[in-house]
């Protein structure tokens, strides 16, 4: 491989890929960018809303909290039908995050014990002794 360096042709072929690349990389492309058309229409997009806010309302946790508020659940569907296109497709998309939310807390447990093996680790690289009794 030195070898083949150290030839003309080399250093030849490298200055011309060079000129080659600075010349193809001076020309400006055009970024393009359109708003691209869904595949169904605005009365599937509300229904699937209208689902997903539904199965939250369902949970018992929210259905508690409504409670604790004054708010029965009859109440609290009819106004999400009221509600438009557009406020009822960001409750939507909000209450993606209370079902993700709503966890037994084994993912903080899970964190803990990988944080306790990588300090352990941490300290064997370091030539420490790590006694658990």
């Amino acid at each position: 491989m030195g070898k083949i360096r150290r030839t003309a042709w080399f250093f030849a072929l490298a200055v011309v890929m060079a000129g080659w690349m600075g010349v193809l990389g001076s020309f400006r492309g055009v970024a393009e960018a359109s708003v691209i058309a869904s595949h169904g229409g605005v009365g599937d997009l509300r229904a699937a809303d209208l689902t997903r806010v539904q199965a939250v309302l369902e949970q018992k946790v929210v259905m508690q909290k409504l409670l604790d508020y004054g708010v029965s659940s009859e109440e609290a569907m009819a106004k999400i039908r009221s509600m438009s296109d557009s406020d009822l497709h960001r409750l939507a998309s909000l209450s993606d995050r209370v079902a993700a939310g709503a966890d037994s807390g084994i993912g903080i447990l899970i964190t803990l014990a990988v944080l306790a093996i990588l300090i352990i680790v941490i300290l064997k690289l370091m030539n420490k002794r790590v006694i658990v009794k």
